[in-house]
């Protein structure tokens, strides 16, 4: 797996990452959307970098002009809820993409520190032969991500792989290296070194759904 690990790079990443963070910022919930939704265009460019590409002859009023464009087999699958502000962010960018949804939450047996990943919806087209953008804005442990991954390959294999997320763990990454093909490339925003008992980010930012949709019941 290629990491691109954008924590140590100073840049505008820092800033929406910093803002996210912020007890006080936070509690904003447009602009804690936002804020995952411009981490999105960011990494999206970024990611835009590496895909394969076709020439293609552009007419204008005067004439003609070649160019060099990513490939149009481009697939961006979120995990609902909380994927769902740095998906419109990465949509924003790759414009003419398909789009795949799955819902998957964890499932803590007797509200204790064990938990097992539950999918229980999914929309998406073929995956077969196609570029899959997979996000969530959260890669803790990395199970959740492996999880949806199997079961998108029921809809076909895709040709390349690319896991976008705002910010992880050191934990999440290794994991997803583990369990993901070796050419995977992974594009992440910030990564803290630290999970607590139950499974998430320290210091992290706190639960990203529900900072951005409000709180749910258990």
């Amino acid at each position: 797996m290629t990491i691109h690990d954008f924590t140590s790079q100073s840049s505008l990443l820092n800033q929406f990452i910093t803002e996210m963070r912020d007890v006080s910022i936070q509690k904003d919930a447009m602009r804690f959307r936002r804020n995952i939704e411009r981490v999105g265009e960011v990494l999206s460019y970024e990611c835009s970098k590496v895909l394969e590409n076709t020439n293609e002859t552009v007419t204008t009023p005067l004439g003609t002009k070649d160019t060099i464009l990513p490939v149009k087999d481009v697939v961006i699958c979120s995990i609902l809820r909380a994927g769902l502000p740095l998906h419109q962010g990465i949509l924003n960018y790759f414009d003419q993409a398909e789009n795949a949804f799955v819902s998957a939450y964890r499932d803590h047996i007797d509200d204790g520190d064990e938990f097992e990943i539950v999918v229980n919806y999914m929309a998406t087209p073929s995956l077969e032969g196609k570029t899959l953008l997979l996000v969530d804005p959260m890669l803790a442990t990395g199970r959740t991500m492996k999880s949806v991954y199997d079961v998108l390959l029921r809809q076909g294999t895709p040709k390349n792989i690319h896991i976008i997320s705002v910010l992880g763990s050191t934990e999440g990454l290794n994991y997803v290296k583990k369990h993901f093909p070796e050419d995977t490339h992974l594009w992440i925003a910030a990564v803290d070194d630290q999970l607590n008992s139950r499974g998430y980010i320290v210091p992290g930012l706190g639960d990203a759904g529900d900072l951005a949709y409000g709180t749910k019941r258990s």
